[in-house]
Order: C-alpha cells, then sequence, then structure tokens
C-alpha cells in the first residue's frame, strides 16, 4: 500500500505532465475552491479519457453545480 505523500506527490507528476503547471495549478484551485461532492460526480465519470479530458470535465461539472 502507498503512502499517502507517495500518492499526492505521483498525483502531482501525472497532473503536471498532463496539464502543465499553470493548468495543473488552475485544477487544484479550483477543486479546493468550492465544496465538491467527488463522488456524485465520480459515479458519472467514464474511465477512458485522459487527464486533460478528466479535468476539463470536472471543471464543466463545477460549474453547473454553481448555477
Amino acid at each position: 500500500m502507498k503512502t499517502d505523500t507517495i500518492i499526492k506527490h505521483e498525483g502531482l507528476k501525472v497532473l503536471n505532465e498532463y496539464l502543465g503547471p499553470v493548468d495543473m495549478e488552475r485544477f487544484i484551485v479550483l477543486l479546493a475552491r468550492e465544496p465538491f461532492d467527488y463522488t456524485k460526480w465520480h459515479e458519472d465519470l467514464k474511465d477512458d479519457g485522459s487527464v486533460r479530458e478528466f479535468s476539463q470535465k470536472a471543471m464543466l461539472y463545477q460549474a453547473k453545480q454553481k448555477a
């Protein structure tokens, strides 16, 4: 089993690789800025997309929750 520190490190590495440092930071800020029901959102997610698609879907979902 991986430690929390390793999981965070690997997650940031993947986000940085696929989104770049600026969009990675924006993604993290978007998730942290407002309440986000990850469990509900994840139920509707298809696991066949890229990290970039995953990020875009998360941002769209969050925008819809504001409306």
